[in-house]
């Protein structure tokens, strides 16, 4: 064993004489011990993958888990081979099912969205130097990971007491509260949860193909629509970094510009930090494309780095995106908390 967090173990395995890291889902495959003979998924570290470079444990032939007693009947990863069944928030035998059956509004809540899983502790950072104390649930849809638990992230932060709960929404499984929808999702975190601010990002592990709407952030735009559906006060945090290589990702991302311009067909607010110097304006000169349908709001940075700087080391959480940490893409990091910052202002 190396470490652990809530849902998952970190493990130390041996592939045809090489050392290498796998990771367990204990509800899914049982605990491994060390001896263990284990069933492994090495996609991952046959392509080099960067986020996600486990080996995944498959099953632990000789002690398999008992069978799932319940309560609940959605199936979640359906029709794979570790298909789970859980218990929907919004499913007839739920405790919650009576209040989500007509819900219908969020009450104006602030449904904060964000592209990339990385962007989650740098939103709460700016949210709660504004506002401390503000109750925070994630709402997790299925465009990266679908197990919660592969986040070290949410549990860091749910341990720190600044992230209130995570809700599982679509195919992604093992939050606080499971829900069919991304729209039963929000009201859960609202209703159930009773929820202050939601932040909606997908899961560790986007995917995109270097095309314009083949990538999972689209996700993004979803949730605008989704968050205005409802009632509720989106506010879209922009993809931006001066450390990313690729041209199409440099200043405001591309995958920004498509989600919340072309995707996203409800307004929402659209923080744009205040960013020094010549980087700073081309950032206000990109995201002025998103002006005809969304309000741009100019945030201030001021004071933000010294909070995103305090509080990974408070909380325990790594500010890491695309392996680059805050010395390395502090304007993706400044930009997110400036989202969190306007939102605190919705309050």
């Amino acid at each position: 064993m190396r470490r652990e967090w809530p849902g998952a173990v970190e493990l130390r395995v041996e592939i045809d004489g090489e050392d290498a890291r796998a990771l367990a889902y204990p509800a899914l495959v049982g605990r491994p011990e060390p001896g263990d003979t284990v069933l492994l998924n090495t996609t991952a570290l046959a392509m080099g993958l960067g986020t996600g470079g486990y080996a995944m444990v498959v099953a632990v032939p000789d002690r398999l888990p008992p069978d799932p007693a319940g309560p609940g009947h959605l199936v979640k990863a359906r029709y794979t081979p570790l298909q789970a069944t859980v218990l929907g928030a919004d499913e007839q035998d739920s405790p919650h099912h009576d209040l989500l059956a007509e819900a219908d509004s969020l009450d104006g809540m602030p449904v904060l969205v964000a592209d990339l899983h990385s962007a989650l502790p740098a939103l709460l950072s700016g949210l709660l130097l504004e506002r401390p104390g503000t109750r925070v649930v994630y709402v997790m849809p299925d465009g990266g990971a679908l197990p919660s638990w592969f986040s070290m992230s949410i549990a860091q932060l749910k341990e720190a007491g600044v992230l209130a709960a995570c809700v599982t929404v679509g195919q992604a499984f093992g939050g606080d509260l499971e829900t069919v929808t991304v729209h039963t999702g929000l009201l859960a975190a609202r209703l159930v949860l009773d929820a202050d601010v939601a932040i909606l990002a997908q899961g560790p592990g986007n995917l995109g193909t270097g095309t314009r709407w083949g990538f999972s952030g689209v996700t993004a735009g979803e949730a605008v629509n989704a968050a205005a559906a409802l009632s509720g006060r989106p506010v879209a945090s922009l993809r931006v970094s001066s450390g990313d290589a690729r041209e199409r990702h440099q200043g405001v991302s591309h995958h920004s510009l498509t989600a919340y311009g072309r995707v996203a067909l409800a307004p929402a607010d659209v923080p744009v930090p205040r960013l020094p110097g010549g980087f700073g304006a081309k950032v206000t000169a990109q995201a002025a494309a998103l002006g005809d349908r969304h309000t741009l709001v100019p945030v201030a940075v001021d004071g933000l780095e010294d909070a995103l700087r305090a509080d990974e080391k408070a909380w325990g959480v790594r500010m890491s995106t695309m392996g680059r940490r805050l010395d390395g893409d502090l304007e993706y990091f400044l930009t997110c908390a400036a989202a969190g910052r306007h939102t605190a202002s919705l309050l």
